[in-house]
């Protein structure tokens, strides 16, 4: 099994807390993790009809079985669930005692608003993080592989080719949502609509735009927008939130949480298109960012992440403060070799910050980490290595 580094963080939150929700994409690992990090506690999956129809025709048969705990996996199936849980919590306030998975983060979160508020450590994994992955770190897996491949566990597990696997993830599981949340009645319309958000990854999200061109309202691109970031399928990384003399830019920039899902919407169907496509760049700076968004998830924090435009061309492709009170600029290049280019935009990236600022970060395609000029330049293998928070050794 890999290893998860959220895996810490629910042992620390089972000290604390009644009730652990997993939550995250379709795939990502959520049951397989809790299975193993719950192992003593008995498994119910309500995805299986059964055990639902139990739970729905005897909640108090149904439950009386697990006066010790156990995994409830697809929690949001059975929304009563969650009231249930209450009345049990408050009378036995017993840490880990339940622990629910949910992939469908609304549905889950709704419950959880409702009927457990405080009673609930909350959770939420992300494909594999590329320090979670074998070949990162030790140099033998390459840059344009695990992009294209992307870090859903089962394309690291198994035998099945990406393609495949892309194609009917997006057949069986997204659209399958989406016709439940939103009963969509043409699904070629929303195949288009998310083959034309992956054209514009690392863009700022212009949603009038990417309506117009998928031929629905843009009520209808909003809606359909806010259900693939409620399922971790893409994240809107926001402007800065402080008003560095005056704040331009007020879109977000669109993000797909896992690049191998955005090169199989783009058409890549091989490693080797790589190197010479025109969204290199931009698939590169995806995997950085959501690098960034794995490391804060695992640790159990809020993403807080964020990016910096002005119109006189000076911009940060990401930042966020650190626990110090210093702001942490990073730039991203794709390339493999730091040229004097680089050195300026990472020195660049930092100049509209009238506040205390830890040394520029550059992260690039190479493979070596070394300070330059007063810049950090950080290998792309390291990414995940040196946490969001820290300075680079130097």
């Amino acid at each position: 099994m890999l290893h998860r580094q959220l895996a810490a963080t629910l042992d620390r939150l089972a000290q604390s807390f009644p009730v652990i929700a997993i939550t995250g994409p379709r795939q990502s690992g959520k049951t397989t993790l809790a299975r193993a990090q719950f192992a003593s506690k008995p498994y119910v999956s309500l995805e299986d009809p059964i055990e639902r129809a139990f739970a729905e025709e005897d909640p108090r048969g149904f439950l009386a079985r697990f006066p010790q705990g156990a995994i409830f996996d697809e929690a949001q199936r059975w929304p009563d669930l969650f009231s249930h849980l209450q009345g049990m919590v408050d009378e036995n306030r017993e840490a880990g005692r339940f622990v629910l998975t949910g992939s469908q983060q609304f549905g889950l979160l709704a419950g959880v608003t409702q009927s457990l508020a405080g009673r609930v450590g909350m959770t939420r994994l992300l494909p594999l993080a590329g320090a979670e992955l074998a070949g990162v770190a030790d140099g033998t897996l390459a840059l344009d592989a695990l992009l294209w491949r992307g870090g859903y566990p089962v394309l690291h597990t198994q035998a099945v080719k990406p393609g495949d696997w892309f194609a009917s993830y997006v057949a069986t599981y997204l659209e399958r949502d989406v016709r439940q949340v939103l009963k969509v009645q043409d699904l070629g319309v929303f195949q288009r609509f998310l083959r034309l958000c992956a054209g514009r990854t690392g863009q700022l999200l212009n949603l009038s735009a990417v309506a117009g061109e998928a031929g629905i309202t843009h009520t209808t691109a909003r809606a359909w927008m806010s259900v693939l970031e409620s399922s971790d399928v893409v994240y809107l990384l926001p402007p800065y939130h402080r008003n560095f003399g005056k704040r331009l830019v007020k879109a977000p920039k669109l993000y797909f949480v896992d690049t191998g899902l955005a090169c199989w919407l783009l058409g890549i169907r091989e490693p080797g298109m790589l190197p010479l496509h025109p969204m290199r760049g931009a698939l590169f700076e995806n995997w950085v960012v959501t690098e960034h968004l794995k490391q804060r998830y695992n640790q159990g924090q809020p993403a807080d992440l964020f990016f910096w435009r002005d119109n006189n061309g000076v911009e940060a492709d990401l930042l966020y403060e650190t626990p110090s009170g210093l702001i942490q600029t990073v730039e991203i290049k794709s390339g493999q070799t730091p040229t004097s280019d680089y050195i300026r935009a990472g020195q660049k990236s930092a100049r509209f910050v009238t506040e205390a600022v830890a040394t520029p970060r550059l992260i690039y395609g190479g493979d070596t980490s070394f300070q330059r000029s007063g810049v950090d330049l950080v290998s792309w293998r390291q990414c995940g290595q040196i946490g969001s928070h820290s300075r680079l050794n130097e």
